[in-house]
């Protein structure tokens, strides 16, 4: 009954695995592991490990491994349940076997199945202590082995990207590589945003259940089907317990949830990871991961951040098998380069990108780091207002736009968008559990709203609250508007609980990072689905917003070349031209030099001129509102020295001197932190 009764909930799902042969050029086997329990009552339990190396191999090879909770040899359980299933889960064998052909590379490839799914006892723990201290057991398991030559690599996607970052956070020994596409993070993340649940908080905990219990095939060994059968007879309703607290329990800091948050648990780890991660993902979002990947140590660490959502880097297109998801066709490639240098210690064959990034355009760039270190915070105050905490507005599509809006001026030139943004409300009405979500948008000329970013926090009351928007790398076209809406829903992405009471919000600011230097494409590649997708679901934004909400925004200052003053571009990581990141703050900082030198040649001039009676006149144009300091030299020494502020630009002052003699003239001025200095030419000589 329990088969039948949760076989819709795979729809949460990602995509699951079959069982199938063993690839021709592998030999097969199948172990049991001992794990450890810090779970109560799980009884230590044995994890079940598939066992492929490169068929006829008698030396040592280094081992690719997967730990995961969709490998269980009857497929996944539910509507693809195959009782008849033979062979070990084929998860990955669109990489392992048709793409990288890791066999014929020599390469082993493991598959562990966590704790109550597959071949595995004990009870699912759902990214806590014990599958953390399983994926330990097994790495360590397979650095351990005679045929292993010690270096071991975790590769994944989703679940099993999420047990590559358990890697990371425990840091076991033999552990040489991660490569991790479109990983959880942060078990709280998954199902739930600052107290708000997410759209699948009630589905997939139960579907993960089911995979606890559904049982291996008819030709497994009864060791096998045993572990699959009995974690309740184990650990007495433990799966009640897990749906039951991963629904319930929305406090990120509560004992559940807090050993499940990565984020802080990797920082500093120097194991080399390649991350995946898609800007426009709908299933392990994009929350917390890029400041994941920045937590981490060493410079052997890669990663691809582009416009898709829950893909591998080498899935095709469903309707072009030649065109890769992504919009780029090189993953596999660059991740055996990765592989082969940190397991095997093959040098690279060519330098490969540190960041590949691809912005809303579609076009891939290099960099050195994201976001990069050209990206500068402007700081705009958004507009207050009020709205009902009803449940009625998406973020995009049908029905979206409900809220207080904040639109600047169309953009004198294109913007680009790059990094996380941060927003700060004061709330100064609001029952307790309202609902407030921050929306970012692009608006076109005629008035269609594009989702850049979002994010969702519960109020506690009135005062003030912070929230952080999704990282992005959005170009915002001239002629273009930013919008900002403060609103009580996003109903297809949220499950919000309205309270259906006004929230009076006073005031707020955004910080949204934009570069400072332009950026070519450098990197092959184009767009993909999924930006098509969001960009279709543009919608109108009603009149009455562009008259209620119409503000001027801070801007940033235009976007400029890259100045060649950083030097050649020398290896890969980029701003757009292979340059490093030391690189880039060097062009930065010649940069912001030029800038002032150019502000110091036409926007401070001094003039003098000797008058009767030991007078001498100093006067000039400098910018609005500056603070001068005028000098008066007779050689070196400081005779006279005046300080005024210009309300023109222009300025004029006469100073009286003690005697005759030839003097010179210095006047700095300070015009919005910027210190100018300009010289009289030729000391004048005053009688």
């Amino acid at each position: 009954m329990l088969l039948i009764a949760l076989v819709s909930l795979f729809a949460f799902l990602p995509g699951v695995a079959s069982a199938a042969e063993v690839p021709a050029d592998a030999d097969y086997s199948e172990e049991y592991i001992p794990s450890s329990s810090p779970v109560p009552n799980d009884n230590d339990p044995k994890l079940h490990v598939d066992v492929m190396r490169p068929k006829g191999a008698s030396g040592k090879v280094p081992v690719i491994m997967t730990v995961s909770p969709y490998t269980n040899h009857s497929q996944s359980g539910g509507a693809t349940y195959d009782p008849e299933a033979q062979g070990p889960s084929d998860r990955f064998f669109d990489f392992m076997v048709r793409d990288a052909q890791v066999f014929k590379k020599g390469y082993a490839y493991v598959i562990v199945d966590l704790r109550g799914t597959g071949g595995s006892a004990g009870c699912h723990d759902w990214g806590g202590p014990g599958e953390q201290d399983d994926v330990k057991r097994a790495v360590e398991w397979a650095a351990s082995q005679p045929w292993s030559n010690g270096k071991v690599a975790l590769y994944g996607k989703s679940y099993d990207g999420w047990t590559g970052i358990m890697g990371l956070a425990k840091r076991p020994k033999g552990l040489a590589a991660v490569i991790s596409q479109e990983p959880v993070v942060d078990g709280y993340r998954y199902f739930w945003n600052d107290g708000v649940r997410v759209s699948n908080t009630f589905g997939t905990p139960a579907s993960f259940q089911l995979f606890d219990v559904t049982p291996g095939s008819v030709f497994d060994s009864p060791e096998y089907n045993t572990n699959s059968a009995f974690s309740n007879a184990v650990r007495p309703g433990c799966n009640a317990q897990n749906a039951g607290t991963q629904s319930t329990d929305g406090d990120h800091e509560s004992a559940y949830w807090k050993p499940r948050n990565l984020v802080p648990l990797v920082k500093g780890a120097e194991i080399p990871t390649f991350l995946m991660a898609g800007f426009l993902e709908d299933n392990t979002k994009p929350d917390a991961i890029f400041e994941t990947f920045n937590n981490l140590a060493g410079t052997k660490n890669r990663a691809w951040y582009g416009q898709w959502d829950h893909i591998r880097g080498n899935d095709r297109d469903a309707t072009d098998p030649k065109k890769f998801a992504a919009g780029r066709e090189t993953f596999v490639e660059e991740s055996m380069r990765f592989l082969d240098e940190h397991l095997k210690g093959v040098a690279p064959s060519k330098a490969d990108p540190v960041i590949t990034v691809q912005s809303d355009d579609g076009k891939f760039r290099s960099e050195a780091q994201w976001p990069p270190v050209d990206a500068r915070t402007v700081r705009t105050t958004v507009k207050g207002g009020t709205y009902t905490d009803n449940g009625q507005n998406n973020g995009d599509g049908s029905g979206a736009g409900k809220g207080i809006w904040t639109i600047s001026q169309p953009l004198p030139y294109d913007a680009h968008l790059a990094g996380v943004q941060r927003m700060t409300v004061e709330v100064t009405r609001a029952t307790m559990r309202s609902n407030l979500v921050a929306n970012l948008y692009e608006i076109s000329p005629n008035k269609k709203a594009t989702a850049i970013s979002r994010d969702t926090t519960l109020l506690n009351g009135p005062g003030n609250v912070a929230l952080e928007l999704y990282g992005q790398d959005w170009i915002i076209e001239k002629g273009n508007r930013i919008g900002v809406l403060l609103s009580p829903a996003n109903a297809e992405w949220w499950r919000h609980v309205a309270t259906n009471q006004p929230v009076d919000v006073k005031s707020a600011t955004i910080d949204l990072p934009f570069l400072a230097f332009k950026r070519g494409s450098d990197l092959s590649g184009g767009g993909t689905k999924r930006l098509t997708t969001v960009k279709g679901r543009a919608f109108d934004v009603p009149d009455e917003a562009f008259k209620s909400g119409a503000t001027s925004f801070t801007l940033p200052p235009e976007q400029v070349p890259f100045p060649e003053a950083a030097g050649p571009a020398t290896g890969s990581g980029a701003p757009g031209t292979g340059v490093t990141a030391a690189q880039a703050a060097a062009a930065q900082r010649a940069e912001i030099a030029r800038r002032k030198a150019a502000i110091r040649r036409k926007r401070l001039t001094v003039t003098t001129r000797a008058l009767r009676g030991r007078r001498l006149l100093v006067r000039g144009r400098t910018l609005r509102g500056s603070v001068l300091t005028v000098k008066v030299k007779r050689g070196t020494r400081v005779v006279a020295r005046r300080k005024l502020r210009t309300r023109t630009g222009a300025y004029r002052v006469i100073v009286r001197l003690p005697r005759r003699g030839r003097y010179g003239v210095t006047v700095s001025s300070k015009p919005k932190n910027v210190k100018l200095i300009s010289v009289s030419r030729r000391p004048k000589l005053v009688k």
